[in-house]
């Protein structure tokens, strides 16, 4: 009746005796748990990386790490030699200026103008890049050749394309600016001062025919000027009128056939 009085009967306090034991059963096994845990951890070895080689038996024991090597480094350049050791510069900038002269703004887009230079290109050099294959390339997967022989075997075709483009009159500024004295062979001149003056020639050359190109297109639009201006039409712009008959010149003069035959007949 104590109990009663006070407000707790006997099954509470049967309860408070019957569940006073769970607090210390959880923090007992969590403690057991952690130390197996770190027991398990310890027992268990650091992870280890290893790396192995094979073909350390061989003549050449780093070829396929080599290989590796160089396939990365060319895909890396890749860009910067479709660019300054190919026909790409001259095509593309050519395309550019016809784009321009006829005052199209974006057609052809830009991934036209760029996938057809590329194809134009891969045209132009096919036979540097077949010579390649056959004295550099297949050699050299065939292990015919080391990797110094079959890089300067595949130097020669692009090094005689270059020559067959370079002006003389830049390949001595660059010479002369290299201090290299005059060479006994054009087979002489080192790389780093081959390739920047084919990439000057290259774009005298762009220039000169996207000269030639502008100069019909310029005349259309001085007299389609000339016209609205004497027939007192000044703020209409002569651009409207003139590129329907641009286009119109252009696809009857075949300009597509005859711009890219120049491009090709400008490479031999």
């Amino acid at each position: 009746m104590k109990t009663m009085a006070h407000g707790a009967s006997p099954f509470r306090i049967w309860l408070r005796v019957r569940w006073s034991w769970l607090p210390g059963a959880v923090l007992s096994a969590w403690t057991a748990l952690g130390m197996n845990a770190v027991a398990l951890a310890q027992s268990i070895a650091d992870p280890a990386l290893t790396l192995q080689l094979s073909g350390m038996e061989e003549k050449e024991p780093w070829t396929i790490g080599i290989r590796i090597l160089v396939l990365l480094t060319i895909l890396t350049l890749a860009p910067a030699l479709l660019v300054l050791l190919t026909s790409f510069t001259r095509v593309v900038i050519v395309l550019g200026l016809l784009r321009q002269a006829m005052g199209t703004l974006h057609a052809p887009p830009n991934q036209v103008i760029i996938g057809l230079a590329l194809f134009l290109t891969v045209f132009i050099m096919m036979p540097v890049w077949e010579d390649i294959r056959v004295n550099a390339i297949t050699p050299y997967l065939e292990d015919r050749l080391t990797q110094e022989r079959a890089l300067e075997r595949a130097i020669v075709p692009v090094r005689a394309f270059m020559l067959r483009q370079v002006r003389e009159k830049d390949l001595a500024l660059f010479v002369d600016m290299a201090r290299l004295g005059q060479p006994a062979t054009p087979q002489d001149v080192p790389l780093h001062v081959l390739i920047p003056a084919f990439v000057t020639s290259e774009l005298r050359t762009a220039f000169q025919i996207g000269f030639l190109i502008y100069v019909p297109f310029l005349v259309i639009d001085m007299i389609i000027a000339s016209i609205l201006m004497s027939m007192g039409m000044m703020l209409l712009p002569p651009v409207m009128i003139s590129l329907p008959f641009k286009l119109v010149l252009f696809v009857l003069a075949d300009g597509w056939f005859l711009i890219v035959g120049s491009l090709m007949q400008s490479f031999r």
